[in-house]
């Protein structure tokens, strides 16, 4: 069954890291991330879409788990044990584009919770191209690639409430396999980038 898990939580850069606060008066750390820089201009890095602790003004950073549940997993692994291969990867296929088409309706839910969604573009051609405000980053990609913060945003979350689970067992990947996560950025300029 999908499910889905999401909060917004107190946060501020701070140089390359994004800093998770425990409450609003954002003088406890309850989580910090770390992001690379990018090597050359304009020298993007996420905690960049945030405001600086040193400034003392308060920004939010939004965290979502995405699952298409436990019985896709299953079912895949049954017919991989059956060696009906064609079956198991088309349906391991629409399990993995289902967490993703959920992923991104959660971001636009997102969106128009945080009042800016009608700044989206037009159609549905421009979603591919980030016809929208704010930035959608999951990790082990380039701009942030830590696969262990998998788990410190299934902390923040309480994932294990629909049955997401990761460890370094796992790879810090996240169990069932049709699950995904993402920070979401609300700064406009927050776009997909390369950090090399």
């Amino acid at each position: 069954m999908p499910q889905v898990v999401y909060g917004y939580f107190p946060a501020n850069g701070d140089g390359n890291d994004l800093v998770i606060w425990t409450d609003e008066t954002r003088t406890t750390e309850r989580a910090r991330f770390h992001y690379p820089r990018q090597q050359s201009e304009p020298w993007l890095c996420i905690a960049d879409f945030f405001r600086p602790v040193a400034s003392g003004e308060p920004d939010y950073a939004a965290f979502h788990i995405v699952t298409m549940g436990a019985a896709v997993s299953d079912r895949c692994a049954e017919l991989f044990a059956a060696d009906k291969y064609q079956d198991y990867l088309l349906l391991h296929g629409i399990g993995v584009e289902m967490a993703e088409a959920l992923a991104e309706l959660w971001h636009r839910r997102i969106r128009e919770e945080w009042g800016f969604a009608e700044e989206d573009g037009p159609n549905l051609a421009g979603l591919f191209r980030q016809q929208y405000r704010s930035g959608r980053y999951s990790w082990g990609y380039p701009a942030c690639p830590d696969l262990e913060d998998n788990a410190v945003v299934a902390d923040l979350l309480g994932a294990e409430r629909i049955g997401i689970a990761v460890s370094e067992e796992t790879g810090w990947q996240y169990q069932p396999e049709q699950t995904t996560s993402a920070l979401i950025c609300h700064h406009p300029r927050a776009k997909y980038f390369v950090a090399r």
